[in-house]
């Protein structure tokens, strides 16, 4: 039997909300259709997607693979229903100049790209990675169309209009065995001798030294690098612990060794990712179907 598009969406809903019992929530279903489906999709795939525990599930290895291509065939035919209502989309030519920071880069600027050229497939665009000042910088000169950045906490632009694409809630990133991780939530002062590895993009290394010093501790910063891959090794092989939004939470390094995480018991703002243009400026149509689409993304996980 093959799988269907109803199986893709119960198990993406339940590997961005971390347990069944969230995913029927979310979905308004009952929890035994969403469990028939997933394990009807196991069977048919031929492999685990899902490890079941107390706290909810975790991604298998393979699950976490899976979980792209799922995401892509529900996006695909997301695209494909927008395609025969906005035929006119096609009639769009022209340029779009686009700014994105690193954080966005990573993780979220393919996914929106792809989307966009199947829209506007007459519309060719150039694309810049920098910080969020000097694209803000670009943005007012009129040099960038639209940028998709992560906005400094409490510190939006007058000079910019924006629209939340998504807010990415941080955890504390352990590797597989570790003492804390008993615990549905985690408090930092807790760590506060242990090493910690610092991501120094989009202002994320700052984020945790801001939470630090509201607690009145100083952990040991095992390293610093602009690599979240870097990051994911580390922990996974034990060198340290980090604190991350979650859009960047990948189960699995390189490597093949496991990642968990886990809330934060105290209050730190999530990460605010947003489209941003120069404010008082009109939207040329292609800017305005970018706009559209980031506004349409949802990959974020709500688990905690």
């Amino acid at each position: 039997m093959a799988f269907s598009l109803r199986q893709l969406q119960y198990f993406v809903a339940v590997a961005e909300n971390g347990s069944v019992s969230s995913a029927a929530h979310v979905l308004s279903i009952s929890q035994s259709t969403i469990t028939e489906a997933l394990r009807q999709l196991e069977l048919d795939l031929g492999f685990r997607l899902l490890d079941r525990h107390a706290r909810g599930v975790d991604l298998t290895l393979k699950g976490h693979h899976f979980l792209s291509h799922a995401r892509k065939i529900l996006s695909d035919v997301a695209d494909a229903r927008r395609a025969f209502s906005r035929a006119e989309t096609a009639a769009v030519t022209g340029r779009l100049s686009v700014g994105v920071t690193p954080l966005v880069a990573g993780y979220v600027y393919a996914d929106l790209i792809a989307r966009f050229r199947r829209a506007f497939p007459g519309v060719v665009v150039e694309a810049v990675e920098d910080a969020g000042d000097y694209l803000e910088h670009l943005l007012i000169g009129g040099e960038l169309d639209v940028a998709v950045m992560v906005l400094p906490p409490g510190r939006h632009s007058p000079a910019l209009q924006t629209e939340t694409v998504e807010a990415s809630p941080y955890r504390i990133w352990m590797p597989l065995g570790h003492p804390a991780l008993t615990e549905e939530r985690v408090s930092l002062r807790d760590l506060g001798a242990e090493p910690h590895v610092l991501l120094t993009i989009d202002e994320i290394a700052e984020a945790s030294e801001i939470l630090w010093r509201q607690l009145g501790i100083r952990p040991p910063v095992a390293f610093r690098t602009r690599s979240v891959e870097a990051v994911r090794s580390l922990v996974a092989t034990g060198a340290g612990v980090a604190v991350l939004p979650d859009i960047t939470y990948r189960p699995w390094s390189l490597e093949g060794d496991k990642i968990e995480a886990r809330p934060l018991t105290e209050e730190l703002p999530a990460v605010e990712v947003a489209t941003a243009w120069r404010r008082g400026s009109p939207l040329s149509p292609a800017a305005a179907g970018f706009a559209s689409i980031a506004a349409t993304r949802h990959v974020g996980r709500t688990r905690g």
